[in-house]
C-alpha cells in the first residue's frame, strides 16, 4: 500500500505566474509546472525568466512556507507579487 502524499499540490489562494513567449502572464495552479515553463522558456531564449509567486490570503501563505509565510504575508497583505524566482538556464551543449 503506497502512502498518500499529505501535502496537496496546489491551494486556491496560491498561483505561479510567468510570461508566456509573447510577454502575455500566463497562470499555473502548481509550482513544478510553472517552473517547467519557466526553465524551459529561459533555455530557449537565453534569458533570465520571472516566475512570480502570487498569494491572496493568509491561508495560502501558511500551505506555502507555513508560519515564516503568514509573516511574510501579514507585512504586505496588498503586495502584487508575494515573491519573485528568476530562473536562468544555459544550454551547454553535450558534455564529454
Amino acid at each position: 500500500m503506497s502512502e498518500a502524499n499529505p501535502r496537496a499540490k496546489s491551494h486556491k489562494d496560491v498561483e505561479f505566474a510567468v510570461d508566456d513567449y509573447q510577454g502575455n502572464e500566463k497562470i499555473f495552479k502548481r509550482f513544478d509546472e510553472a517552473a517547467a515553463f519557466a526553465v524551459e522558456k529561459a533555455m530557449s531564449r537565453g534569458e533570465t525568466v520571472n516566475l512570480d509567486v502570487l498569494v491572496s490570503s493568509r491561508a495560502g501563505a501558511k500551505w506555502l512556507y507555513g508560519d515564516s509565510g503568514v509573516e511574510m504575508y501579514e507585512e504586505d497583505p496588498e503586495a502584487s507579487v508575494f515573491e519573485r524566482i528568476e530562473v536562468k538556464a544555459n544550454m551547454m551543449g553535450r558534455v564529454p
